[in-house]
């Protein structure tokens, strides 16, 4: 497939998504279609230096609605938004980003206690997320994978903000295929999840 026919697939899949019956049609289709499913692995921070050794919340990413979603993000243009037809992540994106900052920081050792807002003893610390950024940018012949996340540390006993930082980079991917698309997206968390999990792990 090249990546013109991507694109051509892309402006289709959009157009159709203006057209009410159409949609209906196509969304029952998409549920019945088996499509690949794609992991991201974790990347832990640097294990050497002081670390916190207290317990911390990582919460629930917020995300804008269209990064919501267990598909893989396609913007053929500025305003168009559609999903790789073909593959997905095997969970919804704040879900999975969650899933890798809890095991990312948690492999520094340098907390005692890391794990999501759903369980786990009173944490010291609170770990906020935005997922700004999480898709393919089709821009001219390449196709360029995107992540721009925001973190929050917070103090839990008062809610108060410890410190803030924006972690982003891109990539682009060697071909069109899903699995070179999903090897672009864990090349850019193999940078910032070490990034972010030290940062984090630090206070």
């Amino acid at each position: 497939m090249q990546i013109m026919t991507l694109t051509r697939r892309a402006a289709i899949l959009g157009a159709s998504a203006s057209l009410g019956g159409c949609s209906a049609v196509s969304s029952i289709n998409a549920a019945a279609t088996p499509l690949d499913t794609y992991d991201l692995s974790p990347a832990p921070g640097s294990s050497a230096g002081g670390g916190t050794g207290g317990t911390l919340l990582v919460a629930a990413p917020n995300a804008p609605a269209p990064i919501k979603s267990d598909r893989i993000m396609v913007k053929p243009g500025v305003a168009a938004v559609t999903y790789l037809p073909d593959a997905r992540w095997s969970d919804e994106v704040p879900a999975l980003v969650q899933s890798l900052l809890v095991r990312s920081i948690a492999a520094t050792g340098r907390m005692g206690y890391v794990g999501p807002n759903e369980a786990g003893p009173v944490p010291d610390l609170a770990l906020l997320s935005r997922i700004d950024v999480f898709q393919v940018e089709v821009i001219g012949a390449a196709l360029i994978a995107k992540i721009d996340i925001s973190l929050t540390l917070l103090r839990d006993s008062d809610q108060s903000v410890i410190k803030t930082a924006s972690f982003r980079n891109e990539i682009a991917a060697v071909n069109d295929t899903p699995a070179a698309i999903v090897a672009a997206f864990q090349a850019i968390l193999d940078t910032l999840l070490p990034q972010m999990a030290t940062w984090a792990a630090t206070g």
